[in-house]
């Protein structure tokens, strides 16, 4: 049983796929901190078909920012990245603190290495996170150059229930990218199990945004209290 006098922090996923692999890692980094997720996988589905973040989209993110402060918590996390631009937006006037989970992946990235790659299997999450990296650059006054990577096929044949074909397609491009970089974005929280899949040990480093976007968003929870 969860307990209402902790700090509590929401979490909002946009795929089933983050939701179990999210609350292991909170039970082992976050154990005094409440956790609640919330899950609308047609938030991703909507954006895809738009091409991008609607106004309709907007509404549902501000509803579920009430809904989380109705329940207790002291801040929501976006899991998604094709919509931590509109969470970015809605910060002011939310009745609670908005993060983003790839936040400080991006920061990591770009105090990392000149040569940032970024890869993706949606375009929708992948120029979302490209222009994070960019923008964190532009603040921290590094010098990048960012190389974003779309999978082609590689989204289709997960929805399509073809894991493993989803699974070699990302790993064959991830690899690629990672000979032409100082260090690897992933773009997608999902895409973090692969990771196991590399043969041996890459040579830069590949970030991940779950456990670092995690520590940071339950960090400032306990700080709220």
């Amino acid at each position: 049983m969860t307990d209402p006098t902790k700090p509590t922090l929401a979490l909002l996923h946009t795929t089933p796929v983050t939701v179990q692999a999210m609350k292991d890692l909170a039970a082992r980094e976050l154990p005094g901190v409440r956790v609640i997720n919330i899950l609308d996988d047609s938030l991703l589905a909507d954006v895809i078909a738009a091409g991008g973040v609607t106004d309709a989209v907007r509404e549902r993110l501000e509803g579920y920012a009430r809904q989380a402060a109705t329940a207790g918590a002291s801040g929501l996390m976006t899991c998604c990245s094709s919509i931590g631009g509109a969470i970015e937006d809605l910060r002011e006037g939310s009745p609670i603190p908005l993060w983003r989970v790839d936040e400080p992946m991006a920061e990591q990235a770009v105090t990392t290495g000149a040569r940032v790659g970024v890869i993706a299997t949606v375009g929708t999450t992948l120029a979302p996170t490209a222009d994070l990296v960019r923008r964190k650059a532009a603040e921290l006054g590094r010098d990048v150059q960012v190389e974003a990577v779309l999978v082609p096929g590689a989204y289709d044949a997960l929805m399509a229930g073809r894991g493993e074909d989803h699974d070699r397609l990302v790993t064959e491009a991830l690899q690629g990218l990672i000979e032409r970089s100082d260090v690897v974005v992933l773009a997608q929280a999902s895409m973090a199990r692969l990771l196991a899949k590399l043969d041996g040990e890459p040579r830069v480093p590949v970030l991940s945004s779950p456990q670092s976007g995690l520590l940071a968003a339950g960090q400032k929870v306990k700080e709220a209290r």
